[in-house]
């Protein structure tokens, strides 16, 4: 049987206090909906539905990637109008799943099972129990079988006891989720039609509804407001990083890691706190991240080290190079092995050599820098005229004196050296000395301004 997913999508989230909506705010930095659409294509639907509405449009264009069917709900009249805009898309065998665009933490395994559970015109509900069930409605259960939900402004003090309540994610056969739908009515206080009756239409029409009981009730937690948007994504930070220190890598405290995307280390790897881990990123074995490192896009081969507050995107390092600290890696930068990147250093689509070095507070933008070179302090590549950016050379063994402008495009030669303080506007020669420097000289009596 084929799975049809319809991911309901269209509250405003006015509790958020955002123009944003809701569906759209981020954990883990993608929206929450984005999530819950992933989960879904890791379990082979063969179609997956977005019922959208309040922001609509704003929703498609920042999810423009999803492969999916967009369903607009132009008036918000509750969630069983919201799944009829989809139902006529679902057809007969099919499995039905609805799934919630706010409720971003839902394991694949625990939908697995809910939809393993739908047999004929059988309803699979899942549930959860909370302690403190106050505000949700409960399941009431004969002889162990589900006879209803009962809301919880509607629930005698009896039923208030029950502990078990609806989380709304249901499975059911396409069939007869249309024929239900048909049967709903608006007949109560808030005048919406709601997709719960599904429930008391089953069992009256004598068919079972079956639970599936998630153990861990962040699972099923809709967010509503920021607080809640908080937790979940400490719970699912905490998550990640168990799973880190599983495969074997330490952690200097695994709640305060920010996994935003994918991330591959290796064993014996450290990351110190308040690391940063955006997109994706490859970590070798025995890799040191240092604390407050922002890391997005990159892989980081063996036996590296990354000192604090190094900032690295796009780019690729080689074994046993170092960098930082407080060294900004741009996009496009390839660091050979054992090369080191040294503290208020900034590098741009550039390649450093095996064994090169640039130590200290330099620029090096659009390079290409051949091995055991040394680029002395406060270097700048100068790249850039105002319109087009041009390629610095610098070959094997060459040597920059400190405070040099190297102005793009030039060569320096293999084994040259560069006098500190010098401005080079021509390619210079293999192993040549090359200074551009004014005569030292001293003006007697000269003195200095004194403030009026």
């Amino acid at each position: 049987m084929s799975i049809s997913v319809i991911i309901l999508a269209a509250g405003a989230g006015t509790r958020m206090r955002s123009s944003k909506p809701k569906v759209l705010h981020e954990l883990a930095g993608i929206p929450m909906v984005e999530h819950v659409y992933n989960t879904s294509k890791k379990l082979g639907a063969k179609q997956v539905q977005v019922v959208y509405g309040h922001g609509g449009e704003l929703v498609k264009q920042q999810c423009r990637h999803f492969a999916v069917e967009w369903v607009l709900q132009e008036e918000q009249l509750g969630t069983a109008h919201a799944v009829e805009q989809a139902a006529p898309n679902i057809y007969g065998e099919d499995i039905a799943l609805v799934l919630y665009g706010d409720v971003p933490l839902i394991k694949l395994e625990t939908l697995e099972l809910l939809i393993k559970q739908v047999k004929g015109n059988n309803v699979s509900l899942l549930t959860v129990k909370l302690p403190d069930p106050a505000g949700y409605g409960r399941i009431v259960r004969k002889d162990g079988k589900v006879i209803a939900i009962v809301e919880h402004k509607d629930a005698t003090d009896e039923d208030r006891l029950i502990k078990e309540v609806n989380t709304g994610i249901l499975a059911v056969k396409a069939a007869y989720l249309n024929e239900c739908l048909h049967k709903i009515d608006n007949n109560n206080a808030q005048g919406e039609y709601y997709l719960t009756d599904i429930i008391a239409l089953a069992v009256k029409e004598g068919n079972e509804v079956i639970t599936t009981q998630v153990e861990h009730s962040y699972e099923v937690e809709g967010i509503n407001d920021r607080s809640q948007l908080a937790r979940l994504e400490r719970i699912y930070q905490r998550g990640l990083a168990e799973k880190l220190l599983k495969e074997g890598i330490s952690l200097g405290d695994p709640a305060r890691i920010d996994i935003r995307g994918e991330l591959n280390a290796g064993n014996d790897s450290f990351i110190d706190v308040n690391c940063v881990f955006e997109g994706v990123v490859n970590l070798g074995t025995n890799v040191t991240i240092g604390a407050g490192c922002v890391i997005k896009n990159s892989t980081i081969a063996c036996d590296c080290h990354i000192k604090p507050y190094s900032v690295i995107e796009n780019a690729i390092i080689d074994k046993k190079a170092e960098v930082g600290p407080f060294a900004r890696i741009r996009p496009g930068t390839h660091l050979h092995e054992n090369s080191r990147v040294g503290n208020f250093v900034e590098i741009k689509n550039t390649l450093l050599g095996e064994n090169s070095k640039a130590s200290h507070l330099s620029y090096l933008g659009d390079s290409e820098i051949g091995k055991n070179v040394n680029i002395g302090a406060g270097t700048i590549t100068c790249n850039y005229d105002g319109a087009n950016k041009f390629k610095t050379i610098i070959k094997d063994g060459a040597f920059i004196g400190s405070d040099t402008q190297l102005v793009a495009p030039v060569t320096i030669g293999k084994n040259a050296t560069i006098g500190a303080g010098s401005t080079i506007t021509r390619d210079t020669e293999d192993d040549t000395l090359t200074l551009s420097r004014s005569l030292q000289k001293s003006v007697k009596g000269w003195a200095r301004p004194i403030k009026k």
